[in-house]
């Protein structure tokens, strides 16, 4: 085991299909048109000194090292800015050449520090590297002229020298040894698409600079790590290496956050994680990061990690520490005492969406074919239920239709109800990419996100809609290409089922559903609705993504039929650069409802009342399944309160915080026996817990995710689990206790009988991953290679189905005691509950909830920027500080829910879609006043959770 290097070619490869053949010190190489010379001649196995090339950005040709000489040509051109020509013969080692790389190093030197032994950088430094390249022995100009080396020359301040900027938490910069290769700049502006850097000054005394006189932390920087992982020397550093040093060996995985599922090496000193920096070789993120993939990783070996398992009798007791062998058997008594008195739907489970497709599996398999029953659910229903079913009656299968590669031939892209610069940042930054190359954007989304305007991008339109009124636009959109006639007939004839598009058409033609009707409902401009109508039919390649925005309503599925229609409307489904993308929000949410995580449908999405498919289960698992739906989350919850529910075991979920109505979930957790919460920390479902399992990281496993793609990633296990087991085999331990005959010796083994049970998966294997990289399902015997863009020559379903999309008003209505509306969202820095992210120091950029609000509705409130408010619904009510802004519009107020403080699901309702009780979060009817401090339930909700987080020995120690 060792470092897992990746070659740097210099420059992005040419994606010509037309190739070039060349000599390269004797040497034929045989390219594609456009390659540079650099990289042609790594292609040849030679390679060309450089340092302000890398293949992440384009070339920019500044530092003068990569010259070489070509036959017939003048002159020594730059190697990473020359492309090839046939019969091209260049000469990369000459006596000139070599004088020239010589001098050119030695001005470099001159003025950078030479405490190479004991540097950050020492061991993975380019400068380092390329002065031995070019066999620079000795420096002729010395340190005492005008340097920007040392604060002090000749015994008086040297005014060129500069501090450096320690103020990121991730990161320092250290301007004295920066170079101006301009990489840091490039990745800014070409990878991220922040433009946050920039070079300051001219000539000798210009360097890299955040903004004029700015520290990095009050700057634009997003913290990617773009620019760090560009830099060529210690200019921009990790803290991380220079408190640890170098890693010695690495392990490419998969991270934890977001539904991108960005594909990232972690790099190791012994079981220490040094850093992790994005895989080049990463499909889903193609070698880039963001702030919570590549640095917040530390919640990992955070002090409140618990590590031991716990039980206690009652609630209002502390807890008390075990052994595992006592937490098991104690949790399996409990769940067979509580099925035996109160009868076998008493008891269910939640699965995780944080967790592994295998860990998912078994737990819903432990409920199946332990408990005997189909109550289980997982939260991916509470945020993407409607995807699952509105695509699935449209297309037939339910999932996005395209890989992230797609965005690139993309003409026309609309985002409904996503923010993605703040919940999907590297999917993000490639799609802002392809909008600066010339791409139109199209924004549907009541507040003003980063996407509608920033640095070098913005939307052609933006449909400001009043929330709750998604369906309305959207079929107001669909009139428009319907009445001007621009459906792309030829598409509907051949791949959707005519007749339904005549009655679809009928319904959708009627004046009713016309722009200027629903602007009545909307508060989008007819005109607006109108142009972006006609630009997503006739622009090119139209995408759509969205996120819960869109299926957190009451009409959530509705909606997303709405978007089906409109992508089989104007053609745009089955080929690169079109299609229909819900943004996945947790990490493994689509592999959660892959897995059969639901209480209706078993692994596939196949309905458990099929009996060609209960068959499979029963002559594998030996028990004859329940053919009955089960309970979804919120009526085991409503079970609970009328007393018929009365265990439940909860892996990697906390759903006190991030389900709705948390008075609601909080009387339900209260009157159950068993609850049963395996997970990283004490989080807020654990409140009302009596055993406590202790969870393992993504770092501590093996494993699969499948990202928002459909895309099947390995997790690989970088350190020891520091509670003792990886989650997969705390829930085999369970069931063993529950007399099931489990002996998986490794998750591949969980991977192969996933495969050999469920149709979209059965080419999928650790082998096969271990090959490609990652496969996106259906991967099959039709598809070996997996499907990147799904429904390329027929729906899955057969055709392509149009459904009516009548417009119902939600049932939670504004009015004088709750004139505003309540939407949520995340920031970007913190994530989901934050049970991860608040234990770093991503709290440097997002300490709290804030409740943004209009400035008509503040000054209406007599309200300030900063001032605390109390937020009522008619569920509950919190407090929080204002943040006055024009990014709402007025009427609408917007939080985020990272923050158990705030707890802002005790103001959301109990309202939910109609087809998948998925929540209705994102409306909410509220009223904003002035308070002077939390809410009486956030003390008493404070003073609970104090008191049950209580551990018995650990207070006698404090005492």
């Amino acid at each position: 085991m060792g470092l897992v290097h990746e070659i740097d070619f210099g420059t992005p490869a040419s994606k010509s299909e037309k190739q070039v053949t060349l000599t390269v010190d004797g040497f034929e190489v045989t390219v594609p048109e456009g390659t540079s010379i650099m990289r042609a001649s790594m292609d040849a196995g030679i390679e060309i000194p450089k340092l302000c090339a890398t293949d992440m950005v384009d070339a920019f040709g500044s530092c003068r090292l990569c010259l070489v000489e070509i036959e017939g040509r003048n002159g020594t051109p730059s190697s990473c800015t020359t492309p090839v020509a046939p019969g091209m013969v260049v000469h990369t080692q000459t006596g000139r050449l070599k004088d020239i790389r010589k001098g050119v190093m030695e001005l470099y030197i001159s003025d950078h520090p030479l405490d190479c032994l004991t540097c950050a950088a020492n061991g993975d430094c380019e400068l380092q590297d390329m002065a031995g390249a070019v066999g620079l022995r000795d420096v002729r100009y010395g340190y005492e002229g005008d340097n920007h080396v040392r604060a002090k020359n000749d015994g008086a301040e040297n005014f060129k020298w500069m501090a450096k900027d320690e103020s990121n938490p991730y990161f320092t910069y250290d301007p004295s040894k920066c170079i101006v290769c301009s990489r840091c700049v490039r990745a800014c502006e070409e990878v991220q698409g922040t433009f946050a850097l920039t070079i300051e000054g001219r000539g000798f005394d210009s360097r890299v600079s955040p903004g004029a006189h700015e520290l990095f932390l009050d700057s634009e920087c997003v913290s990617c790590g773009a620019c760090v992982q560009a830099c060529p020397t210690a200019t921009l550093t990790e803290k991380s290496v220079i408190e640890i040093g170098q890693p010695e060996h690495s392990v490419v995985t998969t991270c934890a956050y977001c539904g991108v599922g960005c594909s990232f090496k972690a790099e190791m000193r012994g079981e220490e994680l040094v850093r992790m920096v994005p895989w080049k070789d990463g499909k889903a993120n193609r070698g880039h990061s963001c702030v919570k993939g590549r640095f917040a990783y530390g919640y990992a070996t955070h002090k409140e990690r618990i590590l031991n398992p716990m039980i206690r009798e009652k609630i209002s007791d502390p807890w008390r520490e075990v052994s595992w062998e006592e937490a098991i058997e104690y949790t399996n008594k409990e769940f067979r005492r509580i099925q035996y008195q109160y009868g076998r739907g008493a008891v269910g489970g939640i699965t995780s969406s944080r967790c592994t497709n295998e860990e998912t599996y078994l737990v819903q398999k432990l409920i199946r074919q332990g408990f005997r029953n189909n109550n289980v659910d997982t939260c991916a229903r509470v945020c993407h239920s409607p995807t699952g079913y509105g695509l699935g009656q449209t297309y037939g299968t339910s999932a996005g239709t395209q890989d992230f590669d797609s965005v690139e031939q993309t003409d026309v892209a609309l985002i409904i109800g996503a923010n993605p610069a703040s919940a999907h940042p590297v999917f993000a930054s490639r799609l802002k990419k392809r909008i600066r190359a010339g791409a139109k954007l199209i924004v549907i989304d009541p507040r003003r996100t980063e996407m509608v305007k920033s640095a070098h991008i913005q939307a052609e339109h933006h449909l400001a809609l009043k929330p709750g009124t998604n369906v309305a636009v959207v079929t107001a959109m669909a009139h428009v290409i319907v009445t001007e006639g621009l459906f792309n007939e030829a598409f509907i004839r051949e791949r959707c089922d005519w007749s339904e598009f005549q009655d679809y058409i009928e319904f959708v033609s009627d004046p009713r559903h016309s722009p200027e009707e629903v602007e009545k409902l909307s508060g989008v401009p007819a005109e607006t609705i109108r142009g972006a109508a006609r630009l997503y039919a006739t622009g090119g390649n139209g995408a759509i993504y969205y996120g819960l925005g869109v299926t957190e309503h009451s009409q959530g599925s509705t909606t997303v039929i709405g978007i089906a229609n409109l992508a089989m409307l104007t053609g745009n489904i089955g080929r690169p650069g079109v299609g229909v993308n819900p943004l996945r929000g947790q990490n493994n949410v689509q592999g959660s409802c892959d897995m059969g995580s639901f209480p209706h449908e078993l692994p596939g999405y196949r309905h458990v009342s099929g009996d060609a498919v209960r068959d499979i289960y029963d002559s594998l698992w030996g028990v004859k399944l329940d053919e009955e739906p089960g309970l979804r989350i919120p009526n085991m919850l409503d079970a609970a309160v009328d007393g018929t529910f009365k265990g439940i075991y909860i892996q990697g979920e906390d759903i006190l915080q991030s389900d709705p109505d948390t008075k609601h979930v909080s009387a339900g957790l209260a009157a159950m026996e068993c609850v049963v919460v395996q997970d990283l920390f004490l989080n807020e479902t654990a409140n009302y817990a009596h055993v406590f399992l202790p969870g393992s990281t993504f770092l501590e496993k093996d494993g699969t995710f499948t990202n928002a793609e459909r895309r099947i990633n390995r997790v690989r296990k970088v350190m020891t689990p520091k509670n003792g087991y990886a989650d997969w085999e705390v829930t085999q331990l369970l069931a063993q206790a529950m007399g099931l005959n489990w002996n998986y010796k490794h998750p591949s083994e969980i991977m192969d009988e996933i495969a050999k049970t469920t149709p979209s998966f059965a080419l999928v294997s650790y082998d096969r991953l271990e090959k490609m990289g990652s496969v996106q399902w259906p991967c099959n015997e039709k598809a070996p290679e997996g499907t990147p863009i799904m429904h390329i020559d027929g729906f899955v379903r057969g055709k392509g189905k149009f459904i009516r999309t009548e417009y119902v008003a939600t049932d939670e209505k504004t009015g004088p005691r709750f004139p505003l509306l309540l939407t949520t969202g995340r920031i970007l820095s913190q994530y989901n509950v934050g049970a991860q992210t608040r234990r770093t120091e991503n709290v440097a950029w997002h300490a709290e909830d804030l409740l943004e609000i209009h400035p008509h509705d503040a000054e209406n409130r007599g309200l300030r920027d900063g001032d605390w408010v109390r937020l009522k619904s008619r569920a509950g009510e919190t407090t929080l500080r204002a943040q006055v802004t024009d990014r709402v519009s007025p009427g609408v107020v917007y939080t985020t829910f990272h923050h158990p403080d705030t707890q802002a699901n005790v103001i959301t309702t109990d309202f939910s879609d109609w087809a998948t009780n998925c929540p209705e979060y994102k409306v909410t009817a509220v009223q904003v006043s002035p308070s002077n401090g939390p809410s009486d339930w956030q003390k008493e909700y404070n003073e609970q959770a104090q008191q049950s987080r209580r551990i018995a020995g650990h207070l006698e120690a404090a005492e």
